[in-house]
């Protein structure tokens, strides 16, 4: 019989003041949790759920015993761990507040913007423009991993980024090189760029490991059924949420055990990769969970098909009102990076939540009356 653990936030709250200092603040983020529900699994299926305040779920973890009460422990303690900012070149990106990395395709086929940005002036442009309306970092893809895309050789995807990294780089740009390809990330990173982003959580190249680890940059590690060509394939799910989590988990450990420091190391739900309408809902309204993996977290749920099945079935590039209602769910979770098509609406978006938030961490008792 196998068992398994999980630490659920599931009552969040403005901030401790709201709940006289009785919330866990998530992840170093700008979000809190109140109340929680420790969850176990005995082969797959829920056998005991425990529910309350910080109180009852410490009761509840002094009364397990073995691996379980480890593992529980080592989630209790990641949910309120802090992230250290992200130093990409000579940008500090501070994990306290919600980031926006603004998508840069220099790709003829990608589902939103395919060919819009594959010329070099027309992808320094864009970029320039993300970076003037706030994005933190710049993620560069030379690759389409929509359902159906065409296979990219890695020479070909080489040529497309490596251009469009030496062009960021001179804007003094954050840039994250989104590629499952050791010899595009090497090629990359050689040209300038700073973060991995892998949407096959190094899986899809064995080699794509050893460039993290021997160049010591951040890596995304995002979840996605398929380890081939088709990072979509195989996405059949008893329980989509545990097995995400369970995925990110053994991931984050063989990087690891394969010389990646842990601290390098951001987790991404993968939304939208091999997932079901159901499937991905479940997944955003999950996120505070995967804080007890006691890494920063990432969402990409920006223009995906998931919007226009909920909505009119609009086009991609008439997505931004359910994308930017998808990256509030994310900072609300305290989701650390919010990666997405529209940098500027979503930094506006960002900066009056933040507004709200700063406000409601204000503790209006203590000020003497007007």
């Amino acid at each position: 019989m196998s068992q398994s653990i999980y630490l659920h936030p599931v009552t969040l709250v403005s901030g401790p003041q709201a709940v006289e200092g009785g919330a866990v603040r998530l992840g170093g983020s700008m979000a809190y949790a109140r109340e929680f529900a420790l969850v176990m699994r005995e082969d797959g299926v829920v056998a005991e759920r425990i529910t309350g305040p910080r109180d009852v779920i410490e009761g509840a973890l002094a009364r397990l015993s073995g691996a379980l009460a480890e593992e529980a422990a080592a989630q209790w303690a990641n949910l309120a761990r802090v992230h250290p900012p992200l130093q990409l070149g000579s940008r500090t990106i501070r994990l306290d507040q919600p980031q926006v990395m603004g998508i840069l395709n220099v790709t003829p086929d990608s589902f939103s913007d395919g060919g819009q940005h594959d010329t070099i002036a027309a992808g320094r442009a864009h970029a320039a423009a993300m970076l003037e309306a706030g994005a933190a970092i710049i993620d560069i893809g030379g690759e389409s991993t929509r359902p159906g895309a065409a296979a990219t050789f890695e020479d070909e995807e080489i040529a497309r980024v490596v251009p469009a990294v030496e062009y960021c780089s001179a804007m003094g740009a954050a840039i994250s090189l989104d590629t499952r390809r050791a010899g595009v990330l090497a090629a990359g990173l050689a040209a300038g760029a700073h973060l991995a982003n892998d949407v096959s959580a190094l899986r899809y190249d064995p080699r794509a490991v050893e460039v993290v680890a021997a160049n010591g940059c951040p890596v995304v590690l995002m979840h996605a059924p398929g380890a081939g060509e088709d990072l979509h394939k195989g996405g059949d799910y008893a329980e989509v949420v545990s097995e995400v989590f369970d995925f990110l988990k053994s991931a984050k450990a063989r990087a690891i055990a394969d010389g990646v420091a842990e601290e390098r190391i951001i987790l991404d739900p993968g939304i939208g990769f091999g997932k079901s309408l159901a499937d991905n809902l479940a997944l955003v309204n999950a996120l505070p969970l995967f804080h007890a993996l006691g890494s920063p977290l990432m969402l990409g749920a920006s223009r995906k098909r998931m919007i226009g099945a909920l909505s009119r079935e609009e086009a991609a590039d008439e997505r931004l009102a359910g994308s930017l209602a998808l990256a509030l769910k994310g900072m609300e979770a305290g989701v650390h990076l919010l990666r997405v098509h529209d940098v500027a609406e979503t930094v506006q978006a960002r900066n009056v939540w933040r507004g709200l938030r700063d406000a409601a961490l204000t503790d209006f008792s203590a000020l003497p009356p007007l």
